[in-house]
């Protein structure tokens, strides 16, 4: 049996026209910024070198450069994805800004000591290269090519917000979960679904980015993939089964997790709170979904499996991203896109992740999305659901 794959939730942002781009970047800009007041709020601008985040000064100027560096520089702008990501760019609003807040020549560990400007410096540099993009955009072509810097200058900051928001949850900044909401972009609701299980018949699956619009460069290659019949869960491993787990096998608690005499709590953004045992598990590895797999009889999907139910079965999902089985790898026939650094490095070292989580803004919701981390971050806000064996 072969499925023609289509979208039963379409994904209007992929597609968004010069109006619906120039409405998002200003809002998202201004979550961005509320994200970072917190920041400010709490005193953690400054903070102290880790593996898992980047001081919050170089994040904020990061997301100017990296929007001024492929719209107000970029001399190819409307060339798209057949952009030469080694032209000459024009001069920077920020003189230093190449040697700042380029994660491609400016390695990780130093960016600690790095003289970076202060926030309000950032803020101003954030304000005008937002202006300097949305004057351009008034006057973009409606193709594809001519659209394509501006879909992904918004993809760009919406990933780094979600970022903001889970460096906020491990440095203990509280702030408030209407941040994660995005009221004027519209998403697929969360549901509970009628069955805790959900079986998918034998199929071809087209796995893969079937339109056009914009598309990540991994996406790109759809390709058939056999599926065998298989069961999976409607919604993801709740709290309760994941804890009786860890009693069971003498595991570790998750991350944010403790036990008292009154039960399981569950820090929040700082504050600790009663653990909702109905509630998905989160800040979950890899390794952690692996173990629960082998202990409980089950296993991962993998990504095909996973995106052919999420289009075709009432899978609920949205809550927390989701590992797959499935090793980031390229799609067949893999061209890198302009931003090299997007994709390609990160091939074949870590895990494929789908989904959402709450710290997922609307706009980045998409079921043929491709995420990946290293199998054993816990910071980020993800789970996983099982199938049968």
């Amino acid at each position: 049996m072969h499925v023609d794959t289509p979208d039963l939730y379409p994904d209007p942002w992929r597609n968004a026209d010069a109006q619906r781009l120039a409405s998002a970047l200003r809002e998202l800009r201004s979550r961005t910024l509320q994200v970072f007041d917190a920041y400010a709020s709490a005193d953690r601008l400054d903070v102290t070198h880790t593996d898992e985040f980047n001081p919050p000064l170089w994040e904020l100027g990061h997301i100017g450069w990296f929007q001024e560096v492929w719209m107000g520089r970029n001399q190819q702008r409307d060339a798209g994805v057949r952009c030469d990501p080694a032209h000459v760019r024009l001069p920077s609003l920020m003189a230093e800004s190449d040697s700042w807040y380029d994660s491609s020549t400016v390695p990780h560990d130093t960016r600690w000591d790095l003289p970076l400007p202060s926030a309000e410096a950032g803020k101003a540099y954030l304000a005008a290269t937002l202006q300097q993009t949305l004057a351009l955009l008034e006057t973009a072509g409606p193709d594809d090519d001519a659209l394509y810097f501006y879909r992904l200058v918004l993809f760009h900051e919406a990933m780094h917000l979600e970022a903001a928001i889970y460096m906020a949850q491990a440095l203990g900044v509280a702030m408030d979960p209407m941040l994660f909401a995005t009221p004027s972009i519209a998403n697929k609701p969360y549901f509970t679904p009628a069955s805790n299980k959900i079986s998918i018949k034998n199929m071809v699956w087209t796995l893969g980015w079937p339109a056009d619009g914009f598309a990540f460069d991994n996406e790109l290659g759809a390709h058939a993939v056999p599926l065998a019949a298989f069961e999976i869960d409607s919604q993801c491993v709740r709290w309760r089964p994941y804890l009786e787990f860890v009693q069971a096998t003498g595991r570790a608690l998750p991350r944010y997790l403790r036990k008292t005499a009154q039960g399981y709590e569950q820090q929040h953004f700082g504050s600790w709170q009663a653990l909702d045992m109905q509630a998905a598990a989160v800040h979950l590895s890899w390794h952690d979904a692996q173990a629960y797999c082998d202990w409980a009889g089950r296993r991962l999907p993998t990504e095909a499996e996973w995106e052919c139910a999420a289009l075709t079965a009432p899978l609920a999902w949205g809550e927390v991203w989701e590992w797959t089985s499935s090793t980031f790898a390229p799609y067949p026939g893999f061209t890198a896109h302009p931003y090299r650094d997007y994709s390609e490095p990160w091939f074949n070292s870590r895990p494929v992740l789908r989904g959402a989580c709450l710290a997922t803004q609307a706009l980045m919701r998409n079921a043929r999305y491709r995420n990946y981390f290293m199998a054993d971050r816990t910071d980020i806000f993800a789970g996983f659901r099982t199938c049968s064996l």
